[in-house]
Order: structure tokens, then sequence, then C-alpha cells
């Protein structure tokens, strides 16, 4: 079992940055590929990025590539996401996820545990 908690959400108007992190706690945590997703209202939840256990390969979607930066410290067992640019929309409910395996994947269902999520509002 691996329990998620982001923070670091808000409002932030375009152009601006905000750093989302994700505590994680209970199993290994190197064990585990992290995932960012989120979901806008009315829309399915998206891929946004992924990291695989130590960092070494990184993942994003198209729509946050050279936006976005995923990272992740296995000492305190967090991940993080630097998001740049900020656009409306970016505006979307954040999810931190892990995924019990080494490869990464941007299907949703293929994570484990998920976090409760964090808002992001970008205003323009």
């Amino acid at each position: 079992q691996v329990q998620l908690v982001e923070s670091g959400g808000g409002l932030v108007q375009a152009g601006g940055s905000l750093r989302l992190s994700c505590a994680a706690s209970g199993r290994s945590f190197s064990d585990y590929v992290m995932g960012w997703f989120r979901q806008a209202p009315g829309k399915e939840r998206e891929f946004v990025a992924a990291i695989n256990w130590d960092g070494g390969r990184l993942s994003a979607a198209d729509s946050v590539r050279g936006r976005f930066t995923i990272s992740r410290d296995n000492v305190k067992n967090t991940v993080g996401l630097q998001m740049n640019s900020l656009k409306p929309e970016d505006t979307a409910i954040y999810y931190c996820a892990a995924r019990s395996a080494y490869e990464i994947s941007w299907s949703a269902d293929e994570y484990h545990y998920w976090g409760q999520g964090t808002q992001v509002t970008v205003s323009s």
C-alpha cells in the first residue's frame, strides 16, 4: 500500500508558474513509477508526466512538454511537478499516482494508487 498526498495547487495568472508536490508513505517508494495526471471539468483524466524509479527516464504529454518538469526524491519520498508558462487550458485537478512496475505508462488504468488531487486554476 502507498498513500499519496498532493500539495501546491492554487490560482495563478497565465504565464506564471506553480510547483506541485506529492508526498508518499507506505511501501518502498523507489519500487514505483510515479505519474501526474489531470482532469478538467467535463473531460476525462489525462496523462501529464511520469518518471521511472530512479529518475533516469521521464515522459511528458505533448501538451506540457517543454513547460512542465517532473522530478522525484527517493530519500524524501516525494515527487514534484514544476509547471512553467501556465495556460488557462492547464486548469484542472492534478493527481499524483503510483504504478507498481518499472516501465512508465501513459494509461491511468495502469496506476495502482492515487492521491486526492489538488486544484490548479490558471486565469487569462
